[in-house]
């Protein structure tokens, strides 16, 4: 099995991979066992993923899975595309679920190629309405599912890619934890 790294070596982007597209009222959620994804959940009538939604390969969030990315493209892609992207920052944010709460950020990135994002470079860049829809949507998401979804911060690339940088260290050590049992 070839093991896919967080970020491209040649072009420095980093690679985000395509659960959810853009459109979809279908979540999809890759599972590691069986090697393909699945469906995960749905979303109720009239609610819909606004951008495209996957994972960081080889990275691990607080809450096991693979780190979370929103990315920003001109048209959806399709579940298990390979997107080279650029961070344009996190939404930092906590989730609670049957009273255990812990983080679950929300990195946002731009497809490398897009022509209708290419002048995104930060959080601050897209239109304030539009972030603040990114972030309700995440709430109303989680608020189907049971849990709650609390908006902590914004920030930019820089922290964003620190939290990719960390996720891949989470990453190697689990891997490392599996060798030993």
């Amino acid at each position: 099995m070839i093991r896919l790294a967080a970020f491209d070596k040649e072009s420095g982007h980093l690679n985000a991979i395509i659960d959810t597209p853009k459109g979809s009222r279908n979540k999809f959620k890759y599972d590691e066992q069986l090697g393909l994804f699945k469906l995960s959940g749905m979303l109720p009538v009239g609610n819909v993923f606004p951008f495209d939604f996957g994972y960081i390969p080889s990275t691990r969030g607080d809450d096991g899975d693979a780190l979370d990315i929103l990315l920003l493209m001109d048209e959806p892609a399709f579940t298990g595309c390979l997107v080279p992207a650029k961070l344009i920052g996190v939404v930092e944010a906590e989730q609670t679920e049957e009273q255990k709460t812990m983080r679950n950020d929300r990195l946002i990135a731009v497809a490398a190629d897009s022509r209708n994002h290419s002048h995104v470079r930060f959080l601050g860049d897209l239109n304030s309405n539009l972030l603040h829809e990114i972030e309700r949507f995440f709430i109303s998401y989680n608020e189907t599912k049971g849990k709650r979804f609390e908006v902590l911060n914004r920030l930019g690339p820089e922290c964003a890619q620190e939290l990719v940088v960390a996720g891949m260290k989470k990453f190697r050590r689990a891997g490392r934890s599996k060798k030993k049992q």
